[in-house]
């Protein structure tokens, strides 16, 4: 059962509304599902945006946001929980233990960062939780491809790309990660290519 999703997003809105309406829609439908939320902490940009969408609708938020960035990505004053950390690493390590899986809006390195930290834990057996990119005006494909590619040429196994889940659509990726079982994989590295 998911209580919390950790969103990783942008602290920018982008150049198109329809960003600004995705991460509304989905921190809107986490307050109605009751599935808190777990993010960096922001008032602006896509964090602003879905952190006020789910305290407006009642849900639970929970942000994590360095020292050194509080007054850079602008703090959100009234969530549920603000956790100031001293460094990225410690954000990046309690928002993955505060969440029961992950969810990526549009954004730029740090989103990116982040998520493909949380992905490289899941691939590694560090954790179990589920991993989706919520693909808004086909933001990520040029990402899935690249796991496509990496996959054909044996820098993925298949299983492991199967742990990239997506959708284009709030609600269906909400309904994948509640049901989503993370496959067990005992060793990611073949032994013979020791």
């Amino acid at each position: 059962m998911l209580q919390r999703v950790c969103v990783f997003c942008g602290s920018s809105s982008g150049v198109h509304a329809v960003y600004l309406q995705a991460a509304e829609q989905l921190g809107r439908l986490l307050a109605k599902r009751g599935i808190g939320l777990v993010y960096g902490g922001g008032k602006v940009g896509l964090m602003g945006a879905l952190a006020d969408a789910c305290l407006t609708h009642g849900g639970q938020v929970v942000g994590v946001m360095p020292k050194m960035l509080v007054e850079k990505e602008i703090a959100h004053g009234t969530l549920t929980k603000l956790h100031v950390v001293e460094s990225m690493h410690e954000r990046k390590a309690l928002m993955a233990d505060l969440a029961d899986a992950f969810i990526a809006l549009p954004g730029g390195y740090g989103t990116w960062d982040e998520f493909c930290e949380v992905l490289t834990w899941s691939q590694l057996g560090l954790h179990r939780k589920a991993c989706a990119l919520l693909n808004v005006n086909r933001y990520y494909d040029p990402l899935l491809v690249m796991a496509d590619r990496a996959q054909d040429e044996g820098f993925l196994r298949d299983v492991h790309r199967e742990l990239l889940l997506a959708d284009t659509d709030v609600a269906s990726l909400l309904d994948r990660l509640t049901g989503y079982v993370v496959p067990v994989v005992d060793k990611w590295i073949d032994k013979s290519t020791r």
